[in-house]
């Protein structure tokens, strides 16, 4: 059978890499055409658009590439009609993908779509074009098979977090710097975040010179923009580029932008505490709009404060110093103890496999 995948950003990309793998194992003859990224490439697909053509965050950004974004649908479009695919396969990326579902279904195509938008959050409507022009979902979050079905009397799929399959295969290169204990910082994969968050963290490291403060870079953004952020400050601070369990893997405590990397911290059994910062306009529109009570992944699953979040202002280097310090203690510990039902509720490794072999035979 002949599948197009359309992905629009980093972690889409490692989620559609191990999901091409699993369809290649339960349909060796498979044909894949896709939008995302090299890790997909690598897995055998064949690479239509990259996402670092597609990734516009936030109410601002997207306003500001409209005319981009809207070449971009005509192109997929396109690219779909050319291929003819058997099946279309969507992982995230709502803002396009749901738009794209709804032309492909009115013409024949089966949609199936893979990490759920979390209208649980904000834009709840969508869950009506889920329930119209999808045929199969999948959810990866606990809580979402319940909610869909209870709310919007939408029947999902939920196979675990695929998440579970990196960190069981995942084996640790342990990082160390002049001996020092390390304390990582994910600022992100987008340039407008990782600008925003750096910006505001970077002053805290002078205050803990028995540590080394190392930053979980990523090869597809340019150098110069960690560089330049770096040399404002007066600590050394390191770069590691695409190892980011290793360096988390390496480190007494982590600051992380929200999304998919907290829950990988999580998984790692590394404390977190939570930095965001955006756009005021996103703040502004977000607080009319969002619905949720925390903006981590890890509190959204516990329905509870289980770590830190700092939003806009409240990153600031009085409330990360002494963050870390109650890391680096007691709270450290109880955090640890909470992931260990964390990472129970989110399945056992296989995940991947299981969803790609339900997408071949359904």
């Amino acid at each position: 059978m002949k599948y197009f995948i359309i992905s629009g950003e980093p972690s889409g990309d490692l989620h559609g890499s191990k999901l091409i793998k699993g369809i290649f194992k339960s349909d060796p003859k498979a044909e894949i055409a896709f939008w995302g990224g090299d890790l997909m490439e690598k897995a055998g697909g064949k690479l239509l658009t990259h996402y670092n053509e597609l990734a516009f965050m936030g109410f601002i950004e997207v306003l500001l590439n409209i005319f981009k974004i809207l070449k971009n649908f005509k192109k997929c479009k396109k690219d779909i009609l050319n291929f003819n695919p058997d099946k279309i396969i969507y992982i995230d990326y709502p803002g396009f993908n749901l738009r794209m579902c709804k032309w492909a279904k009115k013409r024949g195509f089966r949609n199936y779509y893979y990490i759920s938008p979390q209208v649980w959050a904000w834009k709840e409507k969508r869950a009506e074009i889920i329930k119209k022009y999808i045929d199969e979902f999948y959810v990866v979050l606990p809580f979402e098979k319940n909610y869909f079905k209870k709310k919007h009397n939408i029947n999902s799929n939920y196979f675990g977090h695929p998440l579970i399959d990196d960190i069981e295969n995942f084996e640790p290169q342990l990082i160390s710097f002049n001996k020092k204990p390390i304390i990582s910082i994910l600022p992100g994969s987008r340039k407008q975040e990782i600008k925003k968050i750096l910006n505001k963290v970077i002053d805290v490291c002078k205050y803990f010179p028995e540590f080394q403060f190392v930053i979980a870079g990523v090869k597809h953004i340019d150098s110069k923009i960690y560089n330049n952020i770096i040399s404002k400050s007066d600590s050394n601070i390191e770069i590691i580029y695409d190892n980011t369990y290793s360096l988390l893997k390496s480190s007494k405590l982590a600051i992380v932008t929200s999304g998919t990397a907290t829950l990988e911290t999580a998984l790692l059994n590394i404390p977190q505490m939570v930095c965001y910062v955006t756009n005021p306009v996103n703040i502004f529109l977000a607080k009319l709009l969002v619905k949720i009570k925390f903006i981590s992944l890890v509190n959204l699953i516990f329905d509870k404060k289980v770590i830190n979040e700092f939003i806009q202002s409240d990153v600031n280097i009085s409330n990360i110093k002494n963050e870390i310090n109650l890391l680096l203690g007691e709270k450290g510990s109880i955090i640890k103890e909470e992931y260990k039902s964390l990472r129970r509720s989110l399945g056992t490794k296989g995940v991947s496999e299981r969803i790609s072999a339900h997408i071949v035979k359904s």
